[in-house]
C-alpha cells in the first residue's frame, strides 16, 4: 500500500525491554504504519505484554499483528513476519531499541523526494540500558557520502545497525520472491541488507535517528565458547556464500575479495584460540590471494610467535611507551 511504512520486529525474551520499542513506535509522527511483531517461541511474559499493546496501536491508527512461532532465531523470526508486510517501505528494528520520533517520517519523506532511491538510513546512537547515559559508537560511521555500501557492510567499515535502513518492499520482494531470507542463527542483518546493497545505491540522513540499547545481557553480547565461537565465524562464512549466490556475483576479483573476508577473520580466531600453524597457514593465503602486503604477513607472523612470551609482555610495552 503506497505510503504505509510495514515494521518487522523479531523478539524473544522481551519482557523487560518490548515496550520502550513499542511506545516509541506509537510516538512516531508519521500516519501510516503497521507494525508487525514476530516472536521466536518466547517463554517469559513477552506475548502477555506484546498483547497489552493491541488497544493502544488501535488508537493511534496503526495495524497491529503478533506473530507466533517455535524459537529457532531471529531471520525465522523475520521470515514469519515478512508474509504480512503490506507497506510500500520496509524496516525491521530491533525488541531492544528505540526510534525517534521522527525517524521514520524523515526517511519517508527523502525516499518521495528523491525517488531515484529505493532505500535510505540514518545514524544510530548508543546508550546504557540501566543509566541512559550515551556510549561510544559500537560500528564504524565510515564515509557517509558513500552510496555504493555491499562491499563497506560487509567488510565491517560502515555500520548495520538494522533500524537505520528503510528498503522499499517492492524492491526487497523482487530479490526474495518467496519472502523469506537465508535462516541461520548468525545474521539477519546481511541477509536483509547485502542483496540490497549489492543492486542499489543507499544515501545517508546525517541525523542519529536511531537508539541502540547496549544491554549486558543480549544475544550480541554473551560470551561464547570457544566452540560456539567458531561455529559462528564457519556459519557466517556459509551465509556470505549463500548470500554471493542470491547475488549472482561471479567475477574474479569479487570472488578474491570474499576469500579474503574469510581469511581474515580465520585468522582471527585461529589467533585467538592459539592454533598458531593455522593461523600462519590462513596469513599466506591471505597473501597470495592479494589481501595482505608483505611486510604485514611478516609482522603479523612475528606476532604470532612471539604472542605471550617474555619479548611481548616486557620487551614491548616498553618499546610502545
Amino acid at each position: 500500500m503506497k505510503g504505509k511504512v510495514s515494521i518487522v520486529t523479531p523478539v524473544y525474551n522481551g519482557e523487560f525491554h518490548l515496550q520502550s520499542m513499542l511506545d516509541s513506535v506509537l510516538k512516531q509522527t508519521y500516519p501510516e504504519i503497521e507494525m508487525i511483531l514476530s516472536d521466536d517461541g518466547s517463554e517469559d511474559k513477552t506475548l502477555q505484554i506484546a498483547e497489552s499493546y493491541r488497544n493502544k496501536f488501535s488508537d493511534r491508527g496503526y495495524q497491529y499483528i503478533i506473530v507466533q512461532g517455535e524459537h529457532r532465531n531471529a531471520s525465522a523470526a523475520i521470515n514469519r513476519g515478512l508474509a504480512f508486510v503490506t507497506g510500500e517501505y520496509l524496516i525491521w528494528p530491533d525488541s531492544d531499541d528505540i526510534l525517534l520520533p521522527e525517524s521514520i517520517e524523515k526517511r519517508v519523506e527523502f525516499l518521495n523526494k528523491y525517488p531515484q532511491y529505493h532505500c535510505v538510513r540514518t545514524l544510530p546512537y548508543y546508550y546504557d540500558e540501566v543509566s541512559g547515559e550515551t556510549l561510544k559508537p559500537g560500528e564504524r560511521t565510515g564515509d557517509l557520502s558513500r552510496e555504493n555500501l555491499f562491499w563497506d557492510i560487509l567488510e565491517f567499515k560502515t555500520f548495520v545497525c538494522c533500524g537505520c535502513y528503510m528498503l522499499k518492499s517492492e524492491c526487497f520482494f523482487k530479490i526474495y520472491s518467496k519472502r523469506r531470507i537465508p535462516e541461520y542463527n548468525v545474521g539477519q542483518n546481511f541477509q536483509m541488507l547485502l542483496p540490497f546493497m549489492y543492486l542499489y545505491k543507499c544515501p545517508t540522513i546525517p541525523e542519529k535517528l536511531y537508539g541502540v540499547c547496549v544491554r549486558a545481557g543480549s544475544h550480541s553480547r554473551l560470551v561464547l565458547t570457544q566452540e560456539a565461537e567458531e561455529q559462528k565465524y564457519l556459519d557466517y562464512e556459509n551465509l556470505v556464500d549463500e548470500i554471493a549466490d542470491i547475488c549472482h556475483i561471479r567475477d574474479k576479483a569479487s570472488r578474491k575479495r570474499i576469500l579474503c573476508w574469510k581469511l581474515r577473520r580465520r585468522y582471527m580466531i585461529l589467533l585467538k584460540y592459539k592454533h598458531k600453524r593455522q593461523a600462519m597457514k590462513a596469513l599466506i593465503l591471505l597473501y597470495k590471494c592479494g589481501g595482505l602486503k608483505i611486510y604485514k604477513v611478516l609482522k603479523d607472523s612475528l606476532w604470532v610467535y612471539l604472542e605471550n612470551t617474555w619479548v611481548v609482555k616486557k620487551v614491548y610495552p616498553v618499546f610502545r611507551r
